[in-house]
């Protein structure tokens, strides 16, 4: 890793750090797309790798949102043990699916949360 490779990393962490404190959100958001621009990754390899880093972002911002009370541990718990099963079942499907097609699916997937965000954002009243 060069200079410039690290230069990206630390900032694309720091940003995902930033962002999934403030927003709940910046794994998969800026994790993945960060690794695949400024680190050369394959979108196979940001994805995977992008897994251990939120592992570390999820324990300090849980943590830290427990402290001001603001964590459902019941839910958190539920969708903790349903996600082990979902994940070894997509990591298997990554692994057989043409990295273009992973590419497009992860650009469709935040595009289509974009836009159910932004739409409920915009019919609530102030």
């Amino acid at each position: 890793m060069d200079l410039g490779e690290l230069t990206g990393a630390l900032a694309v962490g720091f940003a995902a750090g930033v962002t999934s404190g403030l927003l709940g959100v910046g794994g998969g958001i800026l994790f993945v797309p960060g690794l695949v621009l400024f680190l050369g990754l394959t979108q196979l390899h940001a994805e995977a790798t992008s897994l251990v880093a939120v592992a570390c972002v999820a324990l300090v911002g849980a943590w830290r949102q427990h402290g001001y009370g603001n964590v459902r541990l019941r839910d958190g718990i539920v969708i903790g043990l349903l996600s082990p099963v979902g994940v070894a079942a997509g990591a298997a499907l990554a692994n057989t699916v043409p990295e273009r097609a992973l590419a497009f699916s992860f650009a469709a997937v935040q595009l289509y949360f974009a836009y159910r965000l932004a739409r409920r954002a915009a019919v609530r009243p102030q």
